[in-house]
């Protein structure tokens, strides 16, 4: 992909800066093009085949939701699937994230703020879950993968991941890699 990879939290080098951490990546010299591995996520982006696949957080979810919407996803049309992906235990199992959870939520919430058609029973606990925790923040800090992150030095990592709407990038696949809608 002509790209830069992306390294573990603690592998980052001189030679190799960008790492997975979002603190250490804003600290790191710019590159045009980053693979940021997450095989998890990597797998069900693929799997879409010649669906549009768009990724999300709490950080650009209403950035998402509301491009979305303004293309005419989420009407009977033009349906939309909100996965909440996690990541994979060390035995390959799944791991699923609240935070995951909240940001699938927070779009899901944002469709539903652009009056986009009917939502899922699925997709509506999602909402649910966002729109009724009262600190999101708070919540994901004391979730288990704050806690994990925070206590393996990395709490600057979760405060970025919390920052609500703190990016209006809407990430869209295209040719194998992600790229700013624009």
């Amino acid at each position: 992909m002509n790209a830069d990879l992306a390294v573990g939290r603690r592998a980052a080098t001189g030679t190799s800066p960008w790492s997975l951490s979002p603190a250490a990546l804003r600290a790191a010299p710019f590159t045009p093009r980053l693979v940021l591995p997450s095989p998890n996520g990597s797998a069900i982006a693929s799997a879409a085949g010649d669906a549009t696949v768009v990724a999300a957080s709490l950080r650009n979810a209403a950035a998402v939701s509301r491009w979305l919407a303004d293309k005419g996803y989420g009407s009977a049309e033009r349906p939309v699937a909100v996965i909440a992906s996690g990541e994979r235990w060390p035995d390959g199992s799944l791991r699923p994230s609240l935070e995951d959870l909240l940001g699938a939520g927070a779009v899901v919430a944002g469709l539903g703020e652009h009056g986009c058609g009917t939502i899922s029973p699925e997709a509506d606990a999602a909402a649910g879950a966002f729109v009724s925790t009262s600190d999101v923040g708070t919540a994901v800090a004391a979730g288990a993968s704050g806690r994990e992150l925070a206590a393996g030095g990395f709490a600057e990592d979760v405060a970025i991941a919390i920052e609500m709407d703190g990016s209006n990038v809407v990430p869209v696949l295209s040719g194998g890699a992600f790229a700013h809608a624009g």
